[in-house]
């Protein structure tokens, strides 16, 4: 796997040591962190601070190596995008779990190709997401199912 050193530089980006161990964690971790796990996870080695955090990922996000999502639970997320998936978000919990998909380039170019049809814009980028339940919230709606006889409105 290409360094978080080398990927900055292939994005015209100076790999400064904050870049640098931001950009690996996000590497590392597949959680969708917030700023709030970051700063965690990282501050207390690493002389971060939150500013430093939020302006090192607009950075990322501006060039195309990580993506923002925003959660149903209000939210920001981040993920590092160099593998091309989309996002399945639970609409209870605020769960994001990555799905690979085959063809994702050719379905994404036709998408783009018809929106640019469609509205005159000049697309250069996109980002998908689906919403249901997560299998932990289904549980709980078959639970209170059980109990209430009502389906619970996520």
């Amino acid at each position: 796997m290409t360094s978080a050193k080398d990927i900055l530089h292939n994005h015209h980006l100076k790999a400064t040591r904050p870049r640098q161990k931001i950009l690996e964690y996000l590497m590392e971790h597949h959680n969708h962190p917030t700023v709030d796990t970051i700063y965690t996870d990282l501050a207390h080695n690493q002389q971060l601070n939150k500013a430093t955090i939020y302006n090192t990922l607009n950075t990322l996000i501006s060039v195309g190596i990580i993506i923002e999502i925003k959660n149903g639970d209000n939210s920001t997320h981040y993920d590092f995008f160099m593998k091309p998936h989309f996002h399945i978000i639970c609409k209870n919990c605020g769960k994001i779990s990555d799905v690979f998909y085959p063809n994702f380039y050719q379905i994404e170019n036709k998408m783009r190709v018809e929106a640019e049809k469609q509205t005159g814009f000049n697309a250069f980028s996109s980002h998908l997401e689906i919403y249901g339940l997560c299998p932990e919230c289904q549980k709980l709606e078959k639970k209170a199912q059980k109990v209430s006889g009502k389906k619970l409105d996520f």
